[in-house]
């Protein structure tokens, strides 16, 4: 039977009264931790585990199997994870001049108290120092092991609205910000522009705005909800009728109040949820109207679905109760069954779950994948509704099921999914916070997905009503590298603390170890967010602190090396309300306002969402080529700092280039020839002149031609003649004129070095010998693919028909260059020529019925002169004037119709085979 053991020793502080265990110190969290060993669903014994001081029994801990794999983090550099396994010798030094304890144990020292609101940035850091890895989590003031450099990038984006709600700024894994702001929720882009030369950051924006009309509970029919609302409103009794007039849920209209507009929180799904293969986003407005929102066509949002009108109509539909064993409760004019009904469909918070995917039987018995994404939604009351989405969702006939848990909290304020894999099984469940302080986890059901399994009953991850309002949680995988298996890490912002819980799985249990980061913050976080692929957590508080947290394991637990990043050494005096870190680490987002100027506030404030880098080209460089996600689309933050560096600098870095061709040379994988591919357009565009004008204005140095209505020929010429000298004379001037300002402009120092040797030669031959290394690199994996889409015809043909793919044309094409010689290539045409049985199937034109030869991988041309642009993914001719574009306007592709078969529909799904984007 699992024990707890709780360390009650009181402890006291100098001027302090003690404090009971139930009445923590504000800033000395109990270092005391709790573990159970719980049964799970997969059946692990049972065995006592204390963890007071962490008493592991390391016998019991498997070595081998599954748990001797290591969980990579992605992307994380050497020196990162040498500080997370406590092997940096700085920092572990300076550990041991600390004599500090490991976080978690019972060490009877006093904890510090986070510093007053009036301490100004040295006490804060002294008090910080001072509390050091003790047994409350905390670390030094700035990490000895790894130092964060922060720059600003520009633009900042301002915003047109105030924002609103809590946690008002969220990242998607497809790089678009979501803002939450009193009347929209803007979204902010990022893109990695392989066409333009300017280092900014190229961001695009759109909006979604918030609902006209106000939204309304259905909580019964309208005419019994209109009495209802009239007898509440006239009551005699004032506190019936000033509850019901005060409280924005029963009147979201507000009367005389104003209206309740704007987002109260926005959340992204995975990515590959939409039918574009991109994320989905969850809106919450003010008046409590859950919506899911959907960027199709990328320059508008449409609303697929309304799920609080959903979830009403079902409850209506099941008299408000949530088992149909449940006893009948009272009547609508009841005001307590009035406030019942409303709090039990007001959502609080939403989050999505990862991707469940399961294997489906066909009726042919052939299997298919059914992928399948789970929204959880919290509600008042503590109900929590859990909706499943077949993918890719498109409305509301993607709604496959809907139940409703009781989740036992009282005042609920978050929630966060956790997702833990062991011994190859995934597992899941739904951590819960509450305004009051408990955090526990609660067992979410899915027998109908096949592959998964939850616990057996709930966890309760910190069960103190110490009246700390639980406001942001925050779930990460991580390798345990002493015990040599997967473990979760859970972070919770808790006032000006961060609350942690290490939970591990071993053949003993579940085992759970709990503390807190004392000396953060003199203020309460108002914002946290989690770089899941790097393992560390940023917290800011209203001051303009950001502080950057990162786990580092022992041998018994976890403690914690924090550092500042001060916004007013990089962004000036400001305040913060709220960040967000990049999927993949390397930018902070964060919303700020002027700060105090002087000691005093500003007159006006003007929202701006700024980035901050928070990596070194040299980590960005290294983290690209060691990635096992093999994608540039879903590394774009990582790329667009490696843009940036090479636009500045006008070369690819020598390591860089040397390390990128060992890489190509020893494994040929695609993603490392279009990363090389996306580093030669870059420089391409670094090195070509700066335009003098904006090509958007039109060239006023042309003239006029009249054409003369005679029979002869000479009044028509020598017009046409002065037209030319007069073009001749205004590019000779408009050279001399770029010439002139080439010389006073510093950023093309190179150029001018370059004209000095021997004028603009040597610069047009180095640009015309990149040009020639990216249409090679583009022709190689033109090659590669077309090698796919032949073997993808060759396995689903079985004798000689037309696939409407032009199978001859790309054999033809693949074998017409002598110098390329892949014995790969040459054996699969092969068998597909055998299979076509001297059969070409050509493709004609729709205008002239001629035959359109496969001469050229971009565009088709019959012997009319008739011009088809070519699809990047299938190679077929778009013969129509709709058709498909990818993020970066690198390729076209058609629109699948109804008569392809479904191996040419997963072939259109694809994305772009230059630059990894999203086709559109």
């Amino acid at each position: 039977m699992a024990r707890l053991r709780r360390d009650s020793e009181s402890r006291r502080r100098p001027g302090n009264k003690p404090r009971t265990p139930s009445s923590p110190a504000p800033g000395s969290a109990p270092a005391s931790t709790h573990s159970g060993a719980l049964p799970l669903s997969i059946r692990l014994q049972v065995t006592p585990v204390t963890c007071s001081g962490i008493d592991v029994d390391t016998s019991l801990l498997p070595d081998g199997g599954p748990f001797a794999e290591r969980r990579a983090l992605g992307g994380e550099s050497r020196r990162m994870r040498n500080v997370r396994e406590g092997r940096d010798g700085k920092m572990a030094a300076a550990t041991a001049a600390a004599g500090s304890p490991a976080v978690g144990s019972a060490t009877g020292q006093p904890l510090p108290s986070a510093p007053s609101e009036g301490d100004d940035e040295e006490g804060e850091e002294a008090a910080a120092a001072e509390a050091g890895p003790s047994g409350g989590g905390g670390g030094s003031s700035s990490s000895a092991g790894f130092r964060l450099t922060a720059v600003r990038r520009d633009p900042a984006v301002r915003l047109q609205h105030g924002v609103s709600g809590l946690e008002p700024l969220a990242w998607s894994e497809d790089h678009r910000v979501s803002v939450s702001t009193a009347r929209s929720i803007a979204v902010l882009e990022q893109l990695s522009d392989i066409n333009g030369a300017a280092p900014e950051l190229v961001i695009h924006r759109t909006a979604v705005p918030a609902p006209a009309a106000s939204c309304h509970l259905k909580v019964g029919s309208k005419k019994e909800v209109a009495e209802c609302k009239e007898k509440f409103a006239s009551s005699k009794d004032p506190t019936l009728s000033q509850t019901f007039m005060l409280d924005r849920v029963f009147n979201p209209e507000g009367k005389s109040l104003p209206s309740l507009r704007g987002f109260r929180y926005s959340s992204w799904s995975p990515l590959g949820c939409d039918a574009n293969g991109r994320c989905l986003l969850a809106a919450l407005t003010m008046d409590n109207r859950l919506t899911i929102h959907a960027n199709l066509n990328r320059l508008q949002w449409v609303q697929l679905v309304d799920l609080t009108e959903l979830y009403g109509e079902r409850l209506h539909g099941n008299g408000y109760k949530l088992c149909k064993g449940e006893a009948p409760r009272g009547d609508l004019g009841d005001f307590s069954e009035f406030q019942r009904r409303h709090s039990m469909q007001t959502p609080v918070r939403m989050e999505w779950s990862g991707i469940c995917t399961t294997q489906q039987v066909k009726h042919n018995n052939e299997c298919r994948d059914v992928s399948s994404v789970l929204l959880a939604v919290i509600f008042e009351n503590g109900n929590i509704a859990i909706w499943q989405f077949q993918l890719p969702f498109v409305g509301k006939e993607s709604i496959t099921s809907c139940s409703t848990i009781e989740s036992g909290i009282n005042s609920p304020s978050v929630l966060s999914w956790w997702e833990y894999e062991h011994s190859n099984r995934k597992m899941s469940g739904i951590i819960v916070g509450s305004a009051f302080g408990p955090v526990k986890i609660l067992p979410v059901n899915l027998k109908a997905v096949k592959g998964y399994f939850t616990l057996r009953q709930p966890v309760v991850l910190w069960q103190e009503m110490d009246q700390l309002p639980v406001h942001s949680i925050k779930s990460m995988p991580l390798y345990h590298p002493y015990q040599k298996c997967s473990c979760s890490l859970v972070v919770a912002a808790r006032g000006c603390y961060v609350f942690w819980c290490l939970l591990l799985i071993s053949k003993a249990g579940l085992n759970v170890h709990n503390s807190h980061v004392t000396g953060l913050h003199s203020l309460p976080i108002v914002s946290m967010a989690a770089d899941r692929q790097n393992g560390t957590v940023y917290t800011c508080s209203v001051d303009g602190k950001v502080r950057q947290l990162i786990p580092i394991f022992t041998d018994v637990a976890l403690k914690f090396e924090h550092q500042l990043i001060k916004l007013s050494e990089v962004l000036g005096s400001v305040r913060t309300h709220g960040i967000a870190v990049s999927p993949c680490g390397a930018y902070l987002a964060v919303i700020t306002t002027e700060g105090m100027t002087n000691g005093l506030h500003p007159i006006t404030k003007s929202y701006q969402v700024q980035f901050v880098t928070l990596k070194t080209f040299e980590e960005v460089a290294a983290q690209l080529l060691e990635s096992s996600v093999q994608n540039l689309f879903r590394q774009v933050d990582l790329t667009d700092l490696v843009r940036w560096k090479i636009l500045k600098d006008k070369h690819i870095p020598q390591f860089l280039q040397e390390a990128l061709d060992n890489k190509i040379e020893s494994f040929g994988s695609s993603y490392f020839w279009r990363f090389k591919l996306f580093l030669l357009r870059i420089l391409y565009q670094s090195l070509q002149k700066t335009p003098s004008e904006a090509l958007w204005k039109p060239s006023h140095e042309d003239t006029k031609v009249l054409l003369v209505h005679s029979p002869g020929v000479g009044g028509v010429e020598e017009p046409l003649q002065d037209e030319g000298a007069s073009k001749q004379g205004g590019k000779q001037n408009l050279g001399e004129a770029s010439k002139g300002e080439e010389g006073d402009d510093p950023a093309d120092d190179a150029l001018a070095h370059s004209s000095d040797l021997g004028g603009r030669e040597p610069m047009e031959e180095k640009l015309l010998e990149i040009q020639t290394q990216i249409e090679a690199v583009e022709m190689h994996l033109t090659r590669e693919h077309m090698k796919r889409v032949l073997g993808e015809v060759y396995l689903h043909t079985w004798i000689t028909e037309n696939t409407s793919i032009p199978t001859r044309g790309v054999c033809d094409f693949l074998m017409s260059d002598e110098s390329y010689d892949d014995r790969t290539a040459r054996v699969l045409i092969g068998h597909i020529l055998k299979k076509m049985n001297k059969q070409t199937f050509p493709e004609h034109c729709s205008l002239c019925k001629e035959i359109l030869p496969f001469t050229d991988r971009k565009q088709a041309v019959c012997s009319n002169g008739h011009v088809w642009l070519r699809c990047f993914l299938t190679y077929q001719s778009c013969q129509s004037l709709v058709y498909r574009r990818c993020l970066l306007r690198d390729s076209i592709a058609r629109h699948p119709t109804p008569e392809d078969p479904e191996w040419i529909k997963r072939l259109l799904q694809g994305p772009c085979t230059f630059c990894d984007s999203p086709v559109f």
